[in-house]
């Protein structure tokens, strides 16, 4: 049996602790000498046995193909970077000049140029500022507009977003009252009007964007909202910075100002693909409040989400667009082709895909995909890289809208390894 020190010291283990570290290469030998004792593996292929057993990273968390027709997957990390975006993430990750000025030498504003390419996406906004998610945006708004004051809501916005968090809840711990008006289904102007006084904050427009109501309903657009008299904070959520013709319902950043929003707030992963972030925009003496606030500092976002934000802004089209916008003719054409090398193990099918995220709720996205034996779901999630599906009617469908084309290959290779 090798031994560890000498299993540690052959040169390729050796320089794989200088990325992974000791203890996981440790560990990864000792699982190889056990497979040397139970016959698995000859003593003479110990190393080969601990460097095939290595993780690529230091990280636990996994890439996964995601194969769900679920564009914003929430439990899958939200909106895939863009190819710019990673190469910026990865130039940012040493020392960077995000808050130094390399012609004088001085301090300089913190992610200066991120917020530039934020103002320049969106130039109906007086100022801009970013904070860690969009959740801190809004909590960021009480603790400036509405400490101890009221902020008038519709009942019918009164959302709860994933994993039991409660609009009303994050909003009251910011340190505001909630005063909610209207129905459920029917919010009026003069609801509004009629709760508006001294004692009021803003006014908040929440966009639905995980869930719909239909049939007898009505609600107060934001143009209306603005001639009342205190500012409008807008949550359009779902983080589109101008309209998309392919989702005609999707609220934007831009046209909530131009109607009037004193305050627009989105989230930076979902339809805008790029990282975790809450983007503030809106009047420009209100944004300096929110910049100066003393919370401001404990919701500010690292350099590696400021590079990614500027990069998904000013670079090539993020992977969340391309899906979005793909043919459902090339979806097809990808999904019968993987069918044929398949064999019978395979069949393409049409499907239907969604945003998810908490963006465009109902909008049905046609799509196509292959499906395979349900039975099959649990080996292809512990494939390298795992392959998640859905299953659905007794099968794992394979939808493609959000696969990289180039992964289609990925889903072949792991399937005709779970099939043998």
């Amino acid at each position: 049996m090798p031994r560890t020190d000498a299993m540690l010291a052959d040169p390729r283990l050796a320089a794989a602790q200088e990325v992974l570290g000791r203890s996981l290469v440790k560990a990864a030998v000792a699982d190889a000498q056990q497979r040397v004792r139970e016959g698995f593996a000859d003593p003479g292929e110990a190393v080969e046995a601990a460097l095939a057993l290595l993780p690529a990273t230091a990280g636990g968390l996994k890439s996964v193909v995601n194969a769900t027709g679920v564009l914003v997957h929430t439990n899958l990390g939200r909106a895939p970077l863009s190819p710019a975006a990673v190469a910026a993430v990865t130039a940012a990750s040493g020392y960077t000049d995000v808050e130094f000025d390399l012609a004088d030498g001085r301090r300089a504003r913190r992610g200066r140029t991120a917020l530039a390419a934020l103002a320049q996406a969106v130039p109906e906004a007086g100022a801009v500022h970013v904070v860690n998610n969009n959740a801190a945006a809004l909590v960021l708004a009480v603790a400036v507009l509405a400490p101890g004051k009221e902020v008038l809501v519709s009942r019918g916005e009164l959302v709860e977003i994933g994993d039991g968090f409660r609009l009303p809840e994050l909003l009251e711990s910011a340190g505001c009252r909630l005063r909610e008006v209207g129905t459920t289904n029917r919010t009026a102007l003069r609801d509004y009007v009629h709760a508006c006084g001294p004692d009021t904050g803003f006014i908040l427009k929440v966009h639905p964007s995980n869930y719909r109501i239909e049939g007898f309903t009505s609600e107060v657009s934001i143009q209306e909202l603005a001639t009342i008299g205190p500012p409008v904070v807008a949550d359009i959520g779902s983080g589109l910075l101008r309209p998309e013709p392919l989702l005609p319902g999707e609220p934007d950043a831009a046209g909530a100002l131009l109607q009037g929003a004193a305050l627009v707030t989105a989230s930076g992963d979902k339809l805008l693909g790029g990282p975790q972030a809450g983007l503030l925009l809106g009047d420009e003496d209100l944004v300096e409040r929110l910049r100066r606030h003393p919370l401001a500092r404990a919701l500010r976002v690292d350099k590696l989400t400021l590079a990614a934000l500027e990069a998904t802004l000013r670079g090539s089209l993020p992977p969340v667009h391309r899906s979005l916008r793909t043919s459902v003719a090339e979806l097809r054409e990808r999904a019968e082709r993987l069918a044929r090398r398949l064999g019978g193990r395979a069949e393409a099918v049409a499907t239907v895909a969604r945003v998810g995220g908490g963006g465009a709720p109902g909008v049905e996205l046609p799509s196509a995909g292959i499906a395979v034996d349900a039975d099959l779901a649990a080996r292809l999630r512990s494939c390298d890289p795992p392959v998640i599906g859905r299953v659905t009617g007794g099968r794992l469908v394979l939808d493609l809208r959000a696969v990289e084309p180039g992964q289609d290959e990925v889903i072949a290779a792991a399937l005709e390894r779970v099939c043998r």
